[in-house]
């Protein structure tokens, strides 16, 4: 008997709920055999279900009020758990706790001795600990307000799922006045890196996602103060949406755009260094950290890290420029918002399996398939937490880059000869 397209769709949730159930009891041992195999076929199983979504137009209200709620339930499996030993997480308890104490994250360093009374038995696991801290003034000040009502890393996690949530409600009223089909939400939330990265070790990138897509649903609407302030916002989470700031150059006011350039200087007061912006180590971070960068590697031989940290920023600000010449959609279609992210993050000096969550609201076009390829293709760099077990060095092994990145450019090759033909349009039973 032949399934039809809703019945596929159930079969892709009960095997993401039974792979990423198996994947949440070996989240202690992340990148070992039982995560990266369960895992896998998460992925898997996500890419096939994103094939029915291409391939039919509308879905039942009922197949996506059930993929919401598989969704919800691999969520709190997730969320329940501990994170790693030293996940960014312990970072963020630290950086808010020592705010509310009067400190500076900024400037101290969390293994100072004089400063050990300060820590927590959540704090003392957390990584990097001779750097201050690297993040914007728009996380710290994330950081100190979840800490203020409960400092926990679980209490952080909870805020975390529910930006996750707040971004599947403003994504259903983006497809709704878009006219697309509302399981398209379901592309946002079955995303395995949702559940590994947001419920279990929680990043604070999601925060930055939720303000992005919120200003990119004000641009649809044409609140242009709204969109400005959010998109600063966002950058003031993390830097990566810098890059889109051609896509609203005479989409926003002067005045909206001065607006959230005030608001976001506002957020640095609390932290200025003798009248100076703070970094913290975000300098140290483009010196010295790396992480799954072959490009990167590549250009940093004939260049200084700084500058080749900048090419990777223009190429980001020169794929926005495109786009918006070039495309015969408005500068607030989603693949202009995911492409000079993405084009950015493959030059980058560190590309980590959570950075790709801020390129997931905007994944729902034949153009972005490269990209949603990559956020699959990416689960095999987990085994490098496997191979830091055993003493091997925090190294990318060659053969797991070349898959990732290889898969990438096989799927932008095929989507750039074939252009992507249009299939049948079918529509499942309201049955």
């Amino acid at each position: 008997m032949k399934l039809t397209p809703c019945r596929r769709l159930y079969g892709f949730g009960v095997i993401l709920l039974v792979a990423l159930t198996i994947c949440s009891r070996n989240f202690g041992d992340r990148g070992g055999p039982y995560f990266m195999a369960s895992l896998t076929i998460a992925g898997i199983a996500y890419l096939l279900a994103i094939r029915e979504f291409f391939a039919t137009r509308k879905f039942a209200r009922r197949v996506v009020v059930i993929g919401l709620i598989l969704a919800a339930v691999w969520h709190i499996e997730f969320l329940r758990l501990p994170a790693g030993i030293d996940d960014d997480i312990h970072r963020y308890v630290w950086d808010g706790r020592v705010q509310r104490l009067g400190y500076n994250p900024y400037i101290v360093v969390p293994s100072d001795p004089a400063l050990s009374g300060l820590h927590t038995p959540e704090t003392r696991t957390l990584n990097n600990p001779d750097l201050p801290s690297p993040y914007p003034a728009g996380a710290q000040l994330f950081f100190r307000g979840v800490t203020a009502i409960h400092e926990s890393i679980f209490a952080l996690k909870v805020a975390f799922v529910l930006c996750d949530l707040v971004i599947v409600l403003v994504l259903l009223d983006i497809l709704r006045r878009s006219g697309q089909g509302a399981h398209w939400v379901l592309a946002y939330a079955w995303n395995p890196l949702l559940a590994t990265e947001v419920a279990g070790s929680g990043h604070i990138d999601i925060v930055g996602v939720l303000l992005l897509l919120v200003s990119f649903a004000a641009l649809e609407r044409r609140w242009r103060a709204v969109a400005a302030l959010a998109f600063g916002l966002a950058a003031a989470v993390k830097l990566l949406p810098i890059v889109l700031l051609p896509l609203y150059w005479r989409r926003v006011r002067m005045r909206d755009a001065a607006l959230a350039a005030v608001v976001v200087g506002l957020l640095y007061v609390p932290f200025l260094n003798h009248g100076r912006i703070p970094i913290g180590s975000l300098g140290t971070y483009v010196q010295s950290f790396r992480f799954n960068d072959p490009v990167f590697a590549t250009l940093e031989r004939v260049a200084s890290p700084q500058l080749v940290v900048g090419l990777a920023v223009l190429v980001g600000f020169l794929t926005a420029i495109c786009l918006r010449k070039l495309s015969k959609a408005p500068a607030w279609s989603p693949d202009s918002f995911a492409w000079p992210m993405a084009a950015s993050l493959l030059c980058a000096p560190v590309v980590y399996p959570w950075y790709l969550l801020w390129l997931l609201p905007f994944l729902r076009s034949a153009s972005t398939l490269p990209i949603i390829i990559w956020t699959v293709s990416i689960i095999p760099t987990y085994y490098v937490w496997h191979l830091r077990t055993l003493g091997r060095p925090w190294l990318v092994p060659g053969w797991i880059m070349l898959l990732e990145y290889g898969c990438v450019a096989v799927a932008g090759a095929i989507v750039g000869l074939r252009r992507f033909t249009r299939p049948g349009v079918t529509r499942c039973s309201t049955d």
